[in-house]
């Protein structure tokens, strides 16, 4: 046979979690399949996740809880979440020999703590099922007609198939392959591209004094969004200061909402190191606090509540000298002290890009996707899965959810007619 002459069944573009998922699934129900990977290996953002380690799902919510965590579009996701949620996902790995632990928040891991067995996994799950995997396949394109595609154009050969599911990812981590290479295969087809955006990605900060504070972390800290003058959401988490401005799993989980805001102009990240009291209230702690410490110097007391770092910063702002004695600290100095604990202000300058970013926000228009099959209402032989939809959702395992619950629907889906 010669190479022009290949025809398959299922063609599945993108090695990544959901083309894997994919390609394993349709194979398994008996479909004659071949995997497409751009880069010499498959799973080359999948070693990268959960930093090394590969948070594979999240298991802290049913159905709903899960699909509000992603946001606007969650909605879509009910039917690939209740063919394939994280309780299937968990079974997977583990009937093939990949045994699974759960962390704080409901994070799923392998045990191992090593993302290459669960690429291992994946690895071996194909090849047990006969499909045909095809490394640095550069795909420039589909030949169509009509509302069908007839074949897949590589750089020195044909792909012939009767189904085609696009995988191919988003524009996050664009060294591991991901460029964005199908949203234009995509619009030639027919379809609707909303914007792609970085999203779970660090916030660089205008103002010069956060890398005071580099290398600084805050557990369960709160902080809010503003845009002119209006409170536009709030968020808690684990937050980390770097040399550039603001990271960690809280600002990770806020940047989709930041980059959307920005759209519009300026915005403002407020911390409240001390969110259970009000201003008031914590006015009337230190009133008490320093008439009982009044011999101490400043910087010895609060280095009581807050860490080196965040002390000086505080200091600093308020134009307060780390040596004063409480009891000479006067009632507007003290004021500047509370203001500052209650709203620590940062100005946002941008979100991190695409290389910095964990998933892209944006992608294919779901309206234009059948949420039961994957399947395209533009294309009739076209299906979808993973970070190429306009789907995405925070940190902990709901991306690679997405990944497998989708892979898993468009797989199972390609052999109906």
């Amino acid at each position: 046979m010669n190479k022009s002459d290949k025809k398959f069944d299922v063609a599945v573009i993108g090695g990544g979690p959901a083309g894997m998922m994919a390609a394993g699934r349709a194979a398994e129900l008996g479909a004659k399949v071949v995997l497409l990977e751009k880069n010499s290996a498959l799973g080359k953002k999948l070693l990268l996740t959960g930093n090394g380690h590969c948070n594979i799902t999240q298991i802290n919510h049913d159905a709903r809880g899960f699909v509000e965590k992603l946001g606007r579009n969650g909605k879509f996701f009910f039917s690939a979440f209740s063919a394939f949620g994280p309780k299937e996902v968990v079974e997977f790995f583990e009937q093939k020999n990949l045994p699974t632990k759960v962390e704080k928040n409901g994070r799923v891991f392998p045990v191992t703590d090593d993302a290459i067995d669960v690429l291992s996994t994946l690895t071996k799950y194909l090849k047990d099922n006969g499909v045909e995997i095809i490394t640095d396949a550069e795909v420039s394109g589909f030949e169509f007609a009509g509302n069908k595609i007839s074949d897949m154009k590589l750089k020195d050969q044909i792909i012939k198939a009767g189904k085609f599911i696009l995988c191919t990812g988003g524009k996050a981590y664009p060294a591991t392959g991901s460029t964005g290479d199908g949203y234009a295969w995509v619009k030639e087809l027919g379809h609707t591209i909303v914007t792609p955006m970085p999203a779970l990605a660090p916030v660089r900060i205008k103002e010069d004094w956060v890398s005071d504070l580099q290398g600084l972390s805050l557990e369960v800290a709160s902080i809010s969004l503003w845009q002119n003058e209006k409170k536009q959401a709030s968020f808690q988490g684990d937050l980390l200061f770097t040399h550039f401005g603001l990271s960690g799993p809280l600002i990770i989980n806020a940047s989709k909402e930041i980059n959307l805001l920005l759209q519009n102009g300026s915005v403002t990240i407020e911390l409240e190191l001390f969110p259970e009291f009000t201003i008031s209230e914590l006015d009337k702690k230190l009133v008490l606090a320093f008439e009982e410490n009044n011999r101490k110097d400043i910087k010895n007391y609060f280095r009581e509540i807050l860490s080196r770092k965040m002390l000086d910063l505080i200091l600093k702002l308020a134009e307060i000298d780390p040596d004063k004695k409480l009891n000479f600290l006067t009632k507007k100095e003290r004021q500047k002290i509370v203001a500052l604990l209650k709203s620590l202000k940062f100005t946002v300058s941008e979100v991190m890009g695409f290389d910095q970013a964990m998933v892209t926000s944006g992608g294919v228009a779901l309206k234009e996707i059948d949420p039961k099959t994957m399947q395209s209402k533009i294309i009739e032989n076209l299906y979808f899965a993973g970070e190429i939809l306009d789907l995405d959702g925070p940190t902990g395992g709901y991306n690679l959810q997405i990944c497998w619950s989708t892979g898993y629907l468009a797989g199972s889906n390609t052999l109906k007619q």
